[in-house]
This record gives structure tokens, sequence and C-alpha cells, in this order.
């Protein structure tokens, strides 16, 4: 697998931290909703597919992760949605979209 999972604090500052260094995508997923699971299999589809080796690709799983999931939302001033994704560069959202619109094509049109 190309992405990883974060469930604490620690594991968010340390990433946001690193959105200076290099870009970083995030997938808040719900374990829980069908939309969240086609979402996955897009970000998945993606990433199988030479994704951009200058970006690093973050999973957090918003009930498991909830604090993880609300600290994303306020640093970054995002409306917390799920599933959503957002991408980070220099600390900072750059992009976020949501629901259906997570999509491997919407993601290949923003991030290659």
């Amino acid at each position: 697998m190309v992405w990883r999972e974060i469930s604490t604090l620690e594991e968010w500052n340390e990433l946001f931290m690193k959105s200076s260094e290099r870009g970083q995508v995030i997938l808040k997923h719900s374990t829980t909703c069908p939309v969240s699971a086609n979402a996955l299999k897009e970000y998945e589809e993606y990433l199988t597919n030479n994704p951009n080796p200058d970006i690093d690709y973050t999973l957090v799983k918003v009930i498991q992760s909830r604090p993880v999931s609300n600290q994303i939302a306020d640093d970054l001033s995002v409306k917390h949605e799920s599933p959503q994704m957002i991408y980070i560069k220099d600390k900072a959202k750059y992009w976020a979209t949501s629901h259906w619109s997570v999509t491997k094509a919407h993601m290949s049109a923003v991030l290659d």
C-alpha cells in the first residue's frame, strides 16, 4: 500500500510540519459509509497507477481517530466532511474535495 494511516495527534503534527517540504494528501474515511468506501476505492486506484511521487499519501479513519480528524479541520480551517480529500502544501489547504468528487480522475487532474 502506498498510503499510511495516522491515528494520533503527534502523527498529524508531524505530517502537517512535513507539508513545508513536500505535498501531503489526506483521505478522511468513514468505515461505516458506502460513499466513503467508494472514495477509498478511487484513492487506491489512483495510487496503483503511478501516483505523483512528490506527494505523501495518508488515510485518517474519522470515527476511530476523531481527535485527529477534528484537529485537521481546525488547523486547515476546512469544514469536516467524510469522505474528504485534502491536499496540503506549506501548512495550508491547497485543494479539498468531498463525497462523490473523490475520484481517480479528479485526483489525477489536480495532483499529476
